[in-house]
């Protein structure tokens, strides 16, 4: 019993950590910690290795972004509030946001349905498509404390948690089912935050 547990284990480590360091990333990205951004580069970095071993190319360049963008946020978080010296708060998108948003990830789904589908093998390049994209903007509506980043995350985890279990990692399936849960709870925490902020 222990062997092949041990062989599992051996086989799926870079895995296993960077699910556990997402556990830590989504929990202080709810309690709008600044440390969100260093797990969450850290989180990114073993995932561009798990994530090219099991052909999820999309996925895999969308670490590469995050890498990027936790810089990108964690300065935000820190220096973003261009008012004041205090740290940047939760604000709801502004209108004149929705339709670049919107535009930016439908072309963003449609290079990634089109390079996936024509240029590797990935076994779900509609899939792998929809949540990267998605992903994206989400990702950097988080960086810009917009509440409703989390409504997208809410989609893309649950969904991408289907998509991992197509290829069986299952330690990223639970990971992206508790993720699922972790943004509804976190779109709640950060709305009754607003609505504190609004009173």
């Amino acid at each position: 019993m222990i062997d092949p547990f041990l062989t599992w284990l051996s086989a799926n480590y870079v895995e296993l950590l960077g699910a556990v360091l997402g556990f830590a990333y989504i929990f202080l990205s709810i309690r709008q910690h600044i440390f969100t951004w260093p797990v969450g580069l850290l989180t990114s970095a073993l995932y561009v290795y798990v994530f090219l071993v099991s052909k999820f190319y999309a996925d895999m360049l969308l670490q590469v972004y995050y890498v990027g963008v936790s810089i990108y946020g964690w300065y935000f978080w820190l220096k973003g509030n261009p008012n004041s010296e205090k740290e940047l708060r939760v604000s709801r998108m502004p209108l004149k946001f929705y339709f670049p948003v919107i535009l930016v990830s439908v072309l963003l789904f449609l290079l990634f349905l089109f390079g996936l589908k024509y240029y590797t093998d990935s076994p779900v390049p509609f899939g792998d498509s929809l949540t990267t994209a998605l992903s994206i903007v989400a990702t950097w509506m988080l960086a810009r404390k917009y509440v409703e980043h989390w409504l997208i995350w809410i989609f893309v985890d649950f969904f991408s948690a289907f998509l991992y279990g197509f290829k069986g990692l299952w330690p990223t399936v639970i990971l992206f089912l508790v993720y699922t849960g972790m943004a509804v709870y976190g779109y709640r925490s950060w709305r009754n935050d607003l609505i504190k902020q609004d009173a």
